[in-house]
């Protein structure tokens, strides 16, 4: 058993272009913290690794911003754990009108759409 945990632990990484990615989006749940900070629970199958978990969550932010009327969303935080094959993510974003400061902002709109033709189903 040794020898195989030796050997695998030798293996290269697998690309992540080239893992299988087979998404069953099993819904997201949207929880208003205050005013304009928002959590969003995502749980998907099939993932390849956390970050498409993060970004199911990412698309559920872009929706929800565009329903309240507003443009833009400021990542604070993800979690995402896995078990048995079932991904879940908590993610916590704020949404304004104007582009927020910090460095993981995203246009709403710009990434609604990108949401939409990769098929990942928003809020």
């Amino acid at each position: 058993m040794a020898v195989i945990s030796a050997l695998a632990a030798c293996a290269e990484p697998v690309p992540r272009g080239e893992l299988p990615f087979t998404p069953v989006y099993q819904g997201v749940e949207t929880r208003l913290l205050d005013g304009d900070l928002v959590s969003f629970l995502v749980a998907m199958r099939g993932a390849r690794d956390p970050q498409d978990v993060e970004r199911y969550a990412e698309c559920a932010a872009a929706q929800y911003a565009i329903i309240r009327g507003y443009g833009f969303a400021r990542h604070l935080r993800t979690t995402v754990e896995e078990e048995a094959g079932l991904w879940r993510g908590d993610a916590v974003y704020t949404i304004s009108a104007a582009l927020p400061a910090g460095l993981k902002t995203i246009d709403a709109e710009v990434t609604a759409l990108s949401c939409a033709e990769n098929g990942i189903p928003m809020v």
